[in-house]
């Protein structure tokens, strides 16, 4: 399968993704040719710059027919009397409906009676179709985006001087991993949100793959403090199952007993916790402590911190996120003299007995757990000759 992950460290807009997919490996002619096709009557520009010392290619769309306001009615109908393939409509389409829902929300209005500025109409329906159809000539399968940088300051809108995010871009990507670094400047557009969040299926740690091409699209602005690009990495899916972003949370205790906090590892494992591990350590004051680890599932991250407040001592937590890998892997159930116990197989043919799957044997038979092991290592040796 490939993906195509989007790396938004300096933010995302409509124009930078159709920039980077195009250096990417999109053919530009197709791409022109596909929004010609819309009939707007604007002109695009394509052109390698740098930004920061990196090579990038810049995006433009010039000019277009002047028709006042354009109500999203009008640019899905748009879209869809338009010859491009039918996945470019229908994600394209989905963009659009995904930022007029923002806009209405934003200003209280029917979706209905959601319009964009000539200008601006022209400039999005140009970005959006543009990305969609770079995507669809890369063939990317999936795509991915790492947390957004946002920027900062305030943006001039038609509404006024407004805070950076905009509105829509904030409520856009409401539940989304977000940031702000930089200068004070708005770096995610509402239109580049829209295209992350409607197409993306993942937010976080790139995924596990084989880059095979990387391509950067130029933001306006050139900023000393770093690349103001966007930069998609296209690839292959790798072997690994898994790899996700995880919150781990961690707290130093000092004064609690090994009874509460053997409790609290049991409360925590109940409620969904990847993994707790309880750790020995030296704090200050010569103080004998316990470092408190929990991985957790991103959505699991607070109702686990409330628990860690709860059935522990401490008044204060560090939570961050780290990247998960986990290799693929099957189960195979073999038979033992004393039951059934499944195997853990992964896809390097390395194995594991499913370490509660003999502990219940043992506990159920009164057989050492270490025999109940070594039948079950024995068994699947047996099971692969």
């Amino acid at each position: 399968m490939k993906i195509c992950y989007l790396d938004a460290f300096s933010g995302i807009s409509g124009d930078m993704t159709v920039g980077a997919l195009i250096d990417a490996g999109a053919d530009s002619g197709a791409v022109i040719l596909a929004l010609e096709g819309l009939g707007t009557g604007a002109k695009f520009t394509i052109e390698k710059t740098k930004r920061c010392g990196i090579a990038a290619s810049k995006f433009r769309v010039v000019g277009g027919h002047a028709t006042g306001h354009r109500h999203l009615k009008n640019i899905l109908e748009l879209i869809d009397a338009s010859a491009l393939p039918g996945s470019v409509k229908q994600a394209a389409s989905a963009v659009f409906q995904r930022l007029g829902e923002a806009e209405a929300k934003v200003h209280d209005i029917s979706i209905d009676k959601v319009h964009f500025h000539e200008v601006g109409a022209v400039d999005s329906i140009c970005d959006i179709v543009g990305a969609c159809a770079a995507f669809d000539l890369l063939d990317v399968d999936e795509i991915h985006s790492s947390p957004v940088n946002v920027g900062s300051g305030t943006v001039k809108t038609e509404h006024g001087v407004l805070p950076v995010p905009a509105p829509a871009t904030a409520e856009l990507l409401t539940g989304k991993p977000v940031y702000a670094r930089g200068p004070s400047v708005e770096l995610t557009t509402p239109t580049g949100a829209a295209i992350a969040v409607t197409l993306a299926s993942e937010f976080g740690a790139l995924p596990p793959m084989q880059i095979t091409a990387t391509g950067y699209g130029a933001g306006d602005k050139d900023f000393q403090e770093h690349a103001n690009v966007l930069r998609v990495l296209i690839g292959e899916t790798s072997g690994a199952q898994e790899a996700t972003t995880v919150a781990v949370l961690e707290a130093n205790i000092d004064d609690s007993s090994p009874q509460v906090l053997g409790y609290a590892m049991e409360r925590l494992l109940e409620a969904g916790a990847l993994d707790v591990t309880l750790e020995s350590l030296l704090m200050k004051k010569n103080r004998p402590g316990t470092l408190v680890r929990v991985i957790a599932k991103p959505e699991d991250r607070e109702a686990l911190a409330q628990l860690m407040f709860a059935e522990t001592s401490t008044l204060g937590l560090r939570i961050y996120s780290a990247e998960r890998r986990v290799k693929e892997r099957h189960t195979l159930e073999v038979e033992t003299p004393h039951g059934k116990v499944r195997i853990k197989i992964a896809e390097d043919g390395s194995y594991a007995p499913e370490y509660e799957d003999c502990r219940k044997v043992a506990r159920e038979t009164g057989v050492p757990l270490k025999q109940i092991l070594a039948e079950a290592n024995l068994a699947y040796q047996k099971n692969i000759r």
